[in-house]
């Protein structure tokens, strides 16, 4: 199979750390995980934390180290990550109005479970950028408001300003889906990319404000907002910041931030922009926001890609 036509949908592939703890994790060595997350920065470790905490059954394990040294936050927040996860399988990633009444009540005492360790995680451990962004996830599944929901994004935010995991949450709670609106988060997300140095991963967030607004909008209406000039020279405007950016390096989040601007540059209907992304990514890729298109992930990238790379400007 030619490289063109493999898609690692696997967001960790790219950070050999990431998958060294997740590895780490699944074999049940959380000293050896604790090893490589001691080495990393703060974005890598939120990252690998919540990778490690992807592996099913890994909550009793987990749960057995933070009651073994309930100081040790890196295993507190893998654990409320894992919890987390439950939750939202249970809750599943449709609209409210598709999750019975049962399923929110799993899905809310799930997040409750994750909410207790946290607590006494940030009592003991305040300054550790991964536990506030998992609070800002169960803030936001619990509905405790916006308010709150800022409160927590902010811990994390005076701990490490750039701070992509919380950054992504924050995104999320401000789309009217969930408590926000389009007025705060559009601000919210220049603001992010404003204050980052040029080349950073932020400005994808600027494109993800988008495609949620697009993807919110009813058919026949997304398009024409999507293409309109203001809202195409913004997603410009943030690639040449970030991914277009002689600067923009490899620093953890690359690839979600290159195959966010791989997807809109493709709903665009932008071929050399797009195509100069997928270059970029090779084999890589991220889930979100391709399952916006509905039908096999890595089919859609795959076609997109292969449009993109065979030439043509639009």
């Amino acid at each position: 199979m030619s490289v063109r036509e493999t898609v690692s949908l696997d967001q960790a592939a790219a950070y050999p750390e990431v998958i060294a703890v997740r590895e780490c994790a699944s074999a049940r060595d959380w000293d050896g995980a604790r090893r490589v997350l001691d080495t990393l920065p703060p974005v890598g470790r939120t990252m690998a934390l919540r990778s490690g905490g992807e592996q099913p059954g890994s909550e009793d394990f987990l749960r057995e180290r933070v009651e073994r040294d309930p100081a040790d936050s890196a295993a507190a927040a893998a654990l409320a990550f894992r919890l987390i996860d439950i939750a939202w399988e249970i809750r599943s990633s449709y609209g409210a109005e598709h999750v019975s009444r049962q399923q929110f009540t799993d899905f809310h005492g799930w997040l409750r479970k994750a909410e207790v360790v946290l607590i006494d995680a940030v009592a003991r451990n305040p300054r550790d950028p991964a536990l506030w962004t998992a609070r800002t996830v169960t803030a936001r599944g619990l509905e405790l408001g916006l308010a709150e929901v800022r409160r927590r994004y902010d811990k994390a935010a005076a701990l490490d300003p750039h701070h992509l995991p919380a950054q992504n949450h924050m995104v999320q709670s401000l789309c009217p889906k969930w408590s926000g609106n389009w007025e705060l988060l559009h601000p919210f997300c220049r603001e992010a990319m404003l204050a980052a140095p040029p080349g950073a991963v932020q400005g994808a967030l600027v494109a993800d404000a988008h495609i949620e607004h697009w993807f919110d909008l009813p058919a026949g209406t997304d398009t024409a907002y999507l293409t309109s000039a203001a809202v195409r020279d913004e997603i410009h405007e943030a690639a040449e910041r970030s991914v277009l950016h002689p600067g923009f390096g490899r620093d953890y989040g690359w690839v979600q931030a290159a195959s966010t601007f791989a997807f809109v540059f493709s709903v665009l209907n932008d071929r050399r922009s797009a195509a100069r992304v997928f270059t970029m990514l090779g084999d890589y890729a991220t889930k979100i926001p391709w399952t916006y298109m509905g039908g096999d992930t890595a089919e859609r990238i795959r076609t997109y890609r292969r449009r993109a790379l065979s030439g043509g400007t639009r």
